[in-house]
């Protein structure tokens, strides 16, 4: 976004003050989004605040002025990540199909978001944040709103009835199994092994929670 001119004195606004409000945010921005690709690329040990600075085309000194210390820029890299992950699986549930693939897409879309560089960026975070007490208490928190909007959306796009037993944990089930396959694909392409548990846990979902089965009649 670029940042419009200031509206001259008398417009109700001092001169100067909306831009550089905007550049501000600007700055932060891509000091946020450097820090998320180290964190990609050289994990949480091998990012630092001179790497981020340089990475984000930002003086070391406006650099230092938002963000001090590297916990201060790690621990708004949290925050950050966790409104990027809900807005990504939010845009990526609208584009859904109905029909019958809607669990296979629905797996897939789940899948897509634990393999992506953003999940990547989380999980150097955790790892950090076990020794970490400080990073722990912000991680943490945001992990578990992740991860009951994951829920929630997860439910509300498979059409799982929770006051039904069985239904919650099968989407629990559903989620812890997209995160491991999620993890194995760190350290290998794992995609077509997981594309054939995707399809058969497809077959599972929609044998589960098909309306006649949900109706309860045989």
């Amino acid at each position: 976004m670029t940042a419009q001119p200031a509206e001259p004195d008398g417009a109700g606004r001092a001169p100067g003050r909306v831009p550089q409000e905007e550049r501000t945010r600007l700055m932060r921005a891509r000091l946020l989004e450097a820090t998320v690709e180290l964190l990609v690329e050289r994990g949480f040990a091998g990012t630092s605040t001179t790497l981020v600075s340089e990475r984000a085309g930002v003086s070391r000194g406006a650099q230092l002025h938002h963000f001090p210390t590297k916990n201060d820029l790690v621990l708004a890299a949290v925050a950050h990540l966790t409104e990027v992950r809900g807005a990504e699986l939010a845009a990526a549930a609208r584009d859904l199909p109905d029909g019958v693939r809607r669990t296979r897409a629905v797996l897939q879309m789940l899948a897509d978001h634990f393999t992506s560089p953003v999940f990547t960026a989380a999980l150097e975070l955790w790892v950090a944040a076990r020794t970490d007490p400080t990073l722990l208490a912000a991680v943490e928190p945001l992990e578990q709103r992740v991860g009951r909007e994951a829920h929630h959306l997860t439910v509300e796009l498979l059409g799982a009835d929770e006051q039904r037993p069985g239904d919650r944990e099968l989407v629990q089930a559903t989620l812890d199994l997209v995160r491991g396959l999620g993890l194995a694909d760190t350290i290998t392409d794992d995609s077509r092994r997981r594309g054939r548990i995707l399809d058969e846990w497809a077959r599972v979902l929609d044998a589960r929670l098909a309306p006649d089965v949900q109706g309860g009649t045989p």
